[in-house]
């Protein structure tokens, strides 16, 4: 169920985008994609696995407390096995990681796993200020468009379910003795040591100064490929935030996106004044060059991963 709905979601979206187009639409689409100056489109992919080291490298500032020194090409490989993983199966990734973290390198699974699940809550805190950057500098447009597309009761009721479902699954995790809380309870207690190795490195700052460089390259590759296309070239700073943001969040719903990501792109930057067969032609030309690079990369690192600790794994 979980491979089938986000990939049924996805495959739904892109029918549902597709058959709404006219013949010329969808001409002018694929012309967007002929036309395309993919020079940019591998600078944007250059900046994301830019991202993607600088990652491996924080990641041993968290392992580091924990009293374990591990090498940066393996820290690499299993975070691209990790990115692979997801677009195959959602949320496997970070298993994964741990998995390999624990066969390469000697770090106990429920540590590592503590560490990325740490890693996990400092990334979602960063996108939450950017969501708060994108909503404040285009609050007058997006809350006149929500006003306009949401009927104020269906608005209501969402926001008053989302706080429903929080405060039963609060009071479910606080209160519940059940066989399903004790086991996460247990885990939680087995993590703690993993998550709370942010409060003990000795390294705060350039873990921060990591995490800052990996967001920026985040936007600055969503940046770049904006200059793939004549027609998104120029779009203002407040949009360009607010579609990173929208397309980030996508990640969550489908396989890293699949369907959901260009579909979103397209959506916020039709609501900024971009066509939506612009939109669409950019969405997929960011999500095709990002997943085809992560595909790429991480079936290399299962290649190479027992090749390069082939000495170790003898010992």
């Amino acid at each position: 169920m979980q491979i089938a709905i986000p990939l049924a979601l996805g495959i739904f979206l892109i029918w549902y985008i597709y058959q709404s187009f006219t013949p010329q639409q969808l001409t002018e689409t694929k012309k967007y994609f002929a036309d395309a100056n993919y020079w940019f489109v591998l600078l944007s992919v250059a900046l994301s696995l830019l991202s993607h080291i600088s990652r491996a490298y924080r990641w041993n500032f968290m392992l580091q407390p924990l009293g374990y020194r591990t090498k940066l090409a393996n820290n690499f490989m299993a975070i691209s096995v990790a990115y692979l993983m997801n677009v195959f199966i959602p949320k496997s990734g970070e298993v994964s990681r741990g998995i390999i973290l624990d066969k390469y390198e000697g770090v106990p699974f429920q540590k590592g796993f503590g560490t990325i699940i740490s890693e996990r809550i400092v990334d979602l805190i960063f996108l939450l200020i950017f969501t708060v950057l994108a909503m404040a500098i285009k609050f007058d447009v997006l809350y006149g468009y929500v006003m306009q597309s949401i009927p104020p009761s269906i608005l209501y009721l969402l926001i008053f379910g989302i706080l429903f479902i929080t405060i039963i699954t609060l009071l479910y995790i606080k209160f519940s003795k059940s066989n399903i809380h004790k086991k996460l309870k247990s885990f939680i207690i087995g993590l703690k040591e993993g998550v709370f190795s942010i409060v003990k490195m000795k390294k705060k700052l350039p873990f921060l100064m990591h995490t800052c460089a990996i967001w920026g390259l985040y936007v600055l590759s969503f940046y770049a490929a904006l200059y793939a296309l004549p027609e998104t070239s120029n779009i203002p700073l407040g949009t360009i935030i607010i579609a990173f943001v929208v397309g980030s969040f996508t990640f969550a719903f489908t396989n890293s996106g699949f369907g959901t990501y260009p579909a979103a792109v397209a959506g916020i930057l039709v609501v900024f004044g971009v066509l939506k067969t612009v939109g669409t032609a950019f969405g997929w030309i960011v999500w095709i060059s990002n997943i085809a690079s992560i595909v790429f990369f991480g079936v290399l690192s299962l290649v190479f991963l027992p090749l390069y600790n082939r000495r170790r794994l003898k010992l």
